[in-house]
C-alpha cells in the first residue's frame, strides 16, 4: 500500500497579514503628524489656542465616522484589493496636503502665493490680524484632515475584511491584534521621527515624508493580493485550513449552502449584534484617540516637556511600546478557544472583560503625576495596550458573526459610531481644557489664559477650573481620565447584554 504524504501548509496568510500590519502602521504615523507638531511648531505660527486644536482634531474624528459608514460598504462593493489602494492613497494624498496649508495661508491673508515654506512663514509673521490667520488656517488644516479620513477610513474595513478572507475564526483576533499592532508601531515610531524632522527640515516636510510612505505600500500591494482560492503561494493545504469553519456554519445553517449577498444598512441594522458592536465602538475608540491626540500636549502643557524634547519622546516611546503587549490579547481569545473548548464568541468575550479592568487604572495617572511624569505614562501606555487588545477582539466579534460579504459593511457602521465617540471626547476635552484655564483680559477683551500667560503671572477674571484638589488644566485632565477609565467595562456590559451567546448570522435568499 502506498502511504499518501501530505502537503506541508504554506503560510502565505501571515505574508498578508505583515501587508496589513505596515499600512496600519503608515495609516498611524500619518494620523500623529500634527499631534506632534501642533504644539511646539504650528501653534505659534498660526496662534492656535488648546480650542483650535480640539476643533481640528474633533471635526477629523466626526469626517472619519461619518467616511467610515460608507467605506465599509465601498470595499464591500469594490472588494478587498481595489478598496485598499483608493483607501491608502487618498489618505496619503491627504497627509501630503497639510505641508501646504501654510503656503495657502499666506496666498489668502497676505497676498503671497508663490513662496517656499520659509516665505509663507515671514508673509503670515507680518500679518496683524491675528484671528484671520487663525480661522483661514485652521480652516485649510479641516479640509486636509477631511481628505485624510476620507481614506484613513477605509483601511480597518478592508484589513478586517482581508483577515476573514485568510484566517479561520479561532485565528482571527490574534492576526488582528498582529496587524494591529501597527498602530502601536506606527505610534511608536512617530515620536522619534517626526519632531526630529520637523526640527531640521521644517513641520512641513514632516507630512510630506511620512504621507509619501503610502504611495510605497501601494506599489507593493499591487502584486503581493489575490483571494486565497486563486493564489498561486496559497497551497491545498493552507486553503482548508482558512476555510475550516465552513462545514460549521453549513451545519448551523440546518445542512444549506450559505447564502452570499451583500446586506443593506436597513438588514443590519435588524440584529442586536450589529447593535453590540455599534455600542462597543461607540464607547472605547475615543479613549485610543484621545490617548493618540492629547498625550503630547498632555506632557507640554502638565510638564513642560516639547514634542522635540528628547525626555518627552523617550516618555512617548516607553508608552507606545508599552501597548505592543496587545498582541497577547489576540491571542488568549486562542488559548480560551483550543484550551478550554469555548466557542470564538466566549472566547473573545470573556478576554474582553479581562482587558476591560486594565484600563481603570487611568484614576490613578492624575494624582500619582504628582510624584513623577513617568506614572501617568505608564498608566497610559497599559490603558493603550488594553485598549488595542479589546479592539482586535471587538473587530472579530464582526467575522464571528456576519457572512464575509458584510463585514465590511458592519465594521464601516462600527467606526462610525466610534467616530461619533472619538468627535465628542476630543471636542469636550477641548472646550475643558480651554475652560479649565480660566480668562483674563487682553486689549479689553476676555480671553482664555495660555501657559505662557499663566507663567506671567497675568490677572484672572474667571478663576480656573478647580476640583479635588486639581486646578486648572491638571483639573481637566482628571475629568478626561476618569471618563476613560469606565468606558470599557460599561462598553462590556452593554454588549453582553445583548448579544449574551454566540448566534451566528446566517442569511436567506431574497425573494
Amino acid at each position: 500500500m502506498v502511504e499518501t504524504i501530505r502537503e506541508k501548509m504554506t503560510k502565505y496568510r501571515w505574508t498578508i497579514c505583515s501587508m496589513l500590519f505596515f499600512a496600519t502602521t503608515v495609516n498611524y504615523l500619518d494620523r500623529q503628524v500634527l499631534s506632534l507638531t501642533w504644539k511646539d511648531f504650528i501653534a505659534p505660527e498660526f496662534h492656535w489656542t488648546d480650542g483650535d486644536y480640539g476643533n481640528i482634531t474633533a471635526l477629523f474624528s466626526i469626517f472619519y465616522a461619518i467616511s467610515m459608514l460608507f467605506a465599509g460598504k465601498v470595499v464591500d462593493w469594490l472588494d478587498t484589493k481595489k478598496g485598499f489602494l483608493w483607501a491608502i492613497g487618498v489618505w496619503s494624498l491627504g497627509a501630503v496636503l497639510h505641508a501646504f496649508c501654510g503656503i495657502a495661508t499666506s496666498g489668502i491673508v497676505a497676498g503671497e502665493w508663490f513662496v517656499g515654506f520659509e516665505g509663507a512663514k515671514e508673509a503670515i509673521g507680518g500679518v496683524d490680524n491675528v484671528a484671520m490667520v487663525v480661522n483661514v488656517s485652521v480652516t485649510l488644516f479641516i479640509f486636509a484632515r477631511f481628505v485624510l479620513a476620507l481614506g484613513e477610513a477605509g483601511n480597518f474595513p478592508a484589513a478586517i475584511k482581508a483577515t476573514a478572507e485568510y484566517f479561520p475564526k479561532k485565528d482571527r483576533a490574534f492576526a488582528t491584534s498582529v496587524f494591529n499592532a501597527g498602530a502601536t508601531v506606527g505610534a511608536l515610531a512617530a515620536p522619534v521621527t517626526v519632531p526630529v524632522i520637523a526640527h531640521h527640515w521644517g513641520w512641513e516636510m514632516a507630512f510630506i515624508v511620512i504621507g509619501a510612505l503610502g504611495f510605497i505600500w501601494m506599489g507593493m500591494w499591487v502584486f503581493i493580493y489575490k483571494k486565497p482560492d486563486v493564489h498561486p503561494k496559497v497551497n491545498k493545504a493552507e486553503l482548508e485550513y482558512i476555510n475550516q469553519d465552513h462545514a460549521a456554519e453549513i451545519a448551523a445553517n440546518d445542512g444549506k449552502a450559505l447564502v452570499n449577498r451583500t446586506m443593506s444598512f436597513k438588514e443590519i441594522l435588524k440584529y442586536k449584534q450589529s447593535w453590540a458592536f455599534i455600542f462597543g465602538k461607540f464607547m472605547t475608540d475615543g479613549v485610543w484617540w484621545f490617548y493618540l491626540f492629547w498625550t503630547p500636549a498632555y506632557l507640554s502643557s502638565v510638564y513642560g516637556l516639547s514634542s522635540d524634547n528628547p525626555q518627552a519622546q523617550l516618555l512617548l516611546f516607553v508608552l507606545y511600546a508599552i501597548t505592543l503587549l496587545s498582541i497577547i490579547g489576540g491571542w488568549l481569545p486562542t488559548y480560551f478557544v483550543d484550551k478550554q473548548k469555548m466557542n470564538p464568541y466566549a472566547g473573545r468575550m470573556k478576554a474582553m472583560l479581562i482587558f476591560a479592568f486594565f484600563p481603570l487604572l487611568a484614576l490613578f495617572a492624575q494624582p500619582l503625576g504628582a510624584y513623577s511624569y513617568w506614572f501617568p505614562v505608564l498608566i497610559i501606555g497599559i490603558a493603550g495596550a488594553a485598549h488595542q487588545s479589546w479592539s482586535a477582539n471587538i473587530f472579530s466579534t464582526v467575522s464571528d458573526m456576519f457572512p464575509r460579504t458584510a463585514i465590511a459593511t458592519v465594521t464601516g457602521i462600527g467606526g462610525l459610531a466610534g467616530g461619533i465617540g472619538s468627535f465628542l471626547i476630543n471636542k469636550g476635552s477641548g472646550m475643558l481644557f480651554d475652560f479649565s484655564r480660566g480668562t483674563t483680559l487682553v486689549n479689553g477683551e476676555e480671553v482664555i489664559m495660555t501657559d505662557e500667560m499663566i507663567a506671567a503671572g497675568a490677572e484672572f477674571i474667571r478663576q480656573p477650573l478647580a476640583l479635588v484638589g486639581y486646578e486648572g488644566i491638571k483639573a481637566g485632565y482628571l475629568v478626561i481620565f476618569s471618563i476613560c477609565a469606565v468606558a470599557y467595562l460599561i462598553g462590556w456590559v452593554v454588549m453582553k447584554t445583548l448579544v449574551p451567546k454566540y448566534k451566528p448570522i446566517t442569511l436567506q435568499e431574497k425573494k
